[in-house]
């Protein structure tokens, strides 16, 4: 748990940070360029190191864990996984004020995928739903769900009651607080994860995708890596896919109805969230969390 008095620190990070605590910790990387990445992820700043990597350091608490916990399970994840995925380089620590753990990682390249581009690609919908079989089928080796450890996510749906309540009354009519409602009690009331405790993305959705001349060829951010349901990751059935190509992601993922109705209550929650915390001060967040709030209350 994170306590209030670190939930607040925001550290200030630039280019002048940065390169010191390259040189110091990496010094055989002191000679490569530094370059701002932007925009970047909310959680992190990120600086590209030289031509080959780049230098991931969070922004507030809540993305403290995700350097270690992507240099331990990443490597061993990925030559199960059809798409490529970060590959961590190096950890590096606290320093010059700087006051937690940040990730040098390979630099993927891609362009973000976008909605315009993928919505209603039948393609694209077999690529992610392969993806996420291939994370889904197996166990975390080794690691029980109730020995999971501080560095894996082991939520569930109805950790989200309060807040997504709170959230439906906040949004008052932008979204029909009756359909949402039904929507989240519905998801909250469908039956539970019966199977073993699988691998899940926990922040599957557009921005976390790359693309390379049209298709997919990366999934990045893995900060929420966790073990338990993965109806989470069905989020992005809703944050990126047509009501066409969802159905043929859902065909070749094989999901039954209910955790394919977990999945949208996941949707709804992360929608609502995101929108009251940002689509007011960002068009774009408003756009994209109204249209996954959308295709969530369809289905």
């Amino acid at each position: 748990m994170v306590t209030r008095r670190i939930a607040e620190i925001r550290p200030e990070i630039d280019a002048a940070l940065v390169r010191r605590l390259v040189d110091k910790q990496f010094p055989w990387w002191a000679d490569l360029p530094l370059g701002l990445l932007d925009p970047a992820g909310s959680d992190h700043v990120i600086y590209r190191l030289g031509e080959e990597m780049s230098v991931r350091l969070p922004r507030y608490a809540g993305a403290i864990g995700q350097a270690r916990k992507e240099h331990e399970w990443l490597p061993r994840l990925a030559p199960h996984l059809p798409l490529a995925i970060p590959v961590p380089v190096a950890v590096g620590e606290p320093d010059f004020g700087y006051p937690w753990p940040w990730a040098v990682s390979r630099w993927l390249d891609g362009e973000v995928a976008t909605v315009e581009m993928l919505s209603d690609s039948s393609r694209t919908a077999v690529e992610l739903a392969d993806f996420l079989t291939a994370l889904h089928q197996f166990a975390p080796a080794g690691v029980p769900a109730r020995d999971a450890g501080k560095d894996l996510t082991t939520w569930a749906l109805a950790d989200r009651d309060r807040a997504t309540r709170a959230a439906i009354e906040r949004v008052g009519g932008a979204f029909d607080p009756v359909a949402t409602t039904e929507l989240w009690d519905a998801a909250l009331n469908a039956p539970g994860w019966d199977c073993p405790p699988v691998w899940f993305h926990g922040d599957f959705h557009t921005g976390n995708l790359l693309t390379v001349d049209g298709r997919l060829s990366a999934v990045i951010d893995f900060g929420e890596l966790g073990i338990g349901d993965p109806a989470c990751d069905l989020t992005i059935a809703f944050t990126l896919m047509s009501a066409r190509s969802r159905d043929v992601f859902r065909t070749a993922l094989d999901v039954d109805d209910a955790t394919w109705l977990r999945g949208r209550g996941w949707a709804l929650a992360t929608g609502l969230n995101a929108y009251t915390s940002y689509a007011a001060v960002n068009p774009q967040v408003a756009m994209q969390t109204t249209r996954q709030i959308t295709e969530a209350l369809i289905g």
